[in-house]
């Protein structure tokens, strides 16, 4: 999938036109404070080109999952430092319905390049469901549609897909192109050699992802929880490390697909286990088998060279979740080990956000990166082949 045949904002004259603009604003919050703003950041490219091409801006997304009206999940601490980012006014339309008089007034107040911020989209339980009526509600406002939600472009909801029914044109942001361009080279046209790194708790999570990168890697890179389910696969003891039984087959027959297919599998050859899952507790390293009442928690220091050399000359990387419990200082190594060999390599770094971007950005890698995914699920189905709904949506050219 490419944006190559959906539209873009450049080729789209907004000028005295009302944009309703789907942004990705779930962002962390503490007792109402955004505690990390990368994903609103993010969104300012887009906003920026359409304020200059005399857009009125309607901004909408979700944020967290209430189940209806909540304060919790209120999008004013958003509106707030959207308006200090863009240096001018963002006017937040505080209805529990979304589209309410307030925002019915404060678009039709609205002068070329104003910003209006609607309230969080899943205060109405129809936007999960992409019933018509809040499509309508939202269409209403707007001349013209744009996403730049990759975050939220794997689900077909009213403020991602069902808006598009009623208004003509729409095109995507430049978040979106940009997301779309990296994660669709790296798997339609990867230049050589192409490295995938796995990680994360469970296998389950990653089936349809493996599946389709054995395909196209050169080398596939595993860590994390799902490790030792490969491991128990080759005849090694796991001790109490997480174990998927009901998957054991299927990694029995990844293992094979990719020896049929020439593609070099790398799985921990040594593991940091504990008997407590805590950061403050005794640990020790050991081999490919793991003692009965122990767990991993990390890759050891010579899974950490194998992994990292493998790395140095590839040209694409992909990364999706952590070598092991990163959120544990102790723990942190074995990530710590590949974001930094990802750091110094020469080619594509793609990082398919959750755990990782958060781990690359925790650890203060973000700007060595070629690119960083703003969504989690979304770069998984990406990466598995699948299309997104919210980008299928979009005018092609």
């Amino acid at each position: 999938m490419s944006t190559l045949n959906k539209r873009n904002i450049n080729e789209i004259n907004v000028k005295g036109l009302r944009v309703l603009v789907r942004c990705d604003f779930n962002v962390p919050l503490d007792g109402g404070k955004i505690t990390d703003d990368v994903r609103i950041r993010a969104a300012l490219p887009t906003i920026n080109k359409l304020i200059e091409g005399g857009g009125r801006l309607v901004l909408c997304s979700h944020l967290g999952k209430p189940k209806g009206p909540d304060a919790k999940f209120s999008l004013a601490p958003v509106a707030e430092r959207l308006s200090a980012l863009l240096g001018k006014n963002v006017t937040f339309a505080a209805d529990d319905e979304v589209v309410g008089e307030n925002a019915k007034a404060a678009v039709a107040a609205m002068a070329d390049g104003d910003v209006v911020l609607l309230q969080n989209t899943r205060f109405r339980k129809e936007e999960s469901k992409n019933e018509e009526a809040f499509s309508r509600d939202l269409a209403s406002l707007a001349d013209v549609f744009v996403i730049d939600a990759f975050g939220s472009a794997h689900r077909a909801h009213c403020s991602t897909v069902g808006v598009t029914e009623f208004i003509k044109e729409s095109a995507v942001g430049y978040l979106m192109e940009k997301e779309i361009s990296f994660l669709g080279n790296a798997v339609s046209n990867p230049a050589r050699p192409f490295v995938a790194i796995l990680g994360g708790a469970k296998v389950s999570d990653k089936i349809a992802v493996i599946d389709n990168l054995l395909t196209k890697v050169d080398t596939l890179i595993i860590g994390g929880g799902m490790a030792y389910t490969f491991l128990a696969v080759q005849g090694h003891e796991v001790g109490k490390s997480l174990l998927e039984a009901d998957r054991i087959e299927y990694s029995k027959q990844m293992i094979q697909k990719a020896k049929d297919l020439g593609v070099n599998l790398l799985l921990p050859v040594d593991n940091v286990v504990v008997q407590e899952f805590k950061n403050d507790t005794e640990f020790k390293t050991v081999g490919k088998d793991i003692p009965g009442n122990w767990l991993g928690v990390d890759i050891g220091p010579e899974t950490q060279k194998l992994y990292t050399d493998a790395l140095k000359d590839a040209k694409t990387i992909v990364w999706n979740g952590p070598m092991g419990v990163f959120e544990f200082e102790n723990f942190a190594k074995g990530t710590i080990a590949v974001a930094e060999a990802l750091a110094k390599v020469d080619g594509t770094t793609i990082i398919g956000g959750g755990d990782s971007a958060a781990a690359v950005n925790l650890l203060g890698f973000g700007d060595k990166m070629s690119h960083i995914s703003t969504g989690g699920g979304a770069s998984l189905e990406f990466l598995e082949g699948k299309e997104l709904p919210g980008v299928v949506a979009v005018n092609d050219k």
